[in-house]
């Protein structure tokens, strides 16, 4: 498997993957290579020479519907750039500042969220584990 910054270098790869995570926050529940070309303006050999990339990668997962393939953005592979470029934030931030205290109903609210995450992370990464070939 090709490592994940090699995979995320190229600029039109970004692209899909920023359209996949767009259209997925808008409620898509995948989208198709002519739909890629449309938005991108790329021609389709282009799309799915870097479709082929991003599934190699698990960037990317494909659901079929009769003749029609719709694309999904995986972000599980970017945990790993995550792990990498988070000692350099924290290099940056200022230790020695006051910590800022949010309001109770904010902190209450940020607690919650975060269980949610964590929770989420955990069903989902529990189910991908009984899949078989995992």
């Amino acid at each position: 498997m090709a490592d994940i910054f090699d995979v995320i270098a190229d600029g039109t790869r970004r692209d899909i993957l920023q359209l996949l995570r767009e259209r997925a926050a808008s409620g898509e529940r995948g989208t198709s290579v002519s739909q890629i070309v449309h938005q991108l303006e790329v021609s389709q050999p282009t799309v799915s020479k870097h479709l082929k990339v991003l599934r190699e990668a698990e960037l990317v997962s494909v659901r079929e519907e009769g003749q029609h393939r719709y694309y999904s953005l995986s972000v599980g592979p970017l945990d790993a750039v995550d792990d990498w470029l988070m000692p350099f934030l924290l290099d940056d931030m200022d230790v020695d500042a006051a910590p800022v205290s949010l309001p109770d109903s904010a902190a209450h609210a940020a607690e919650v969220m975060g269980r949610a995450a964590a929770s989420a992370k955990h069903v989902v990464a529990s189910a991908l584990k009984k899949l078989p070939g995992r």
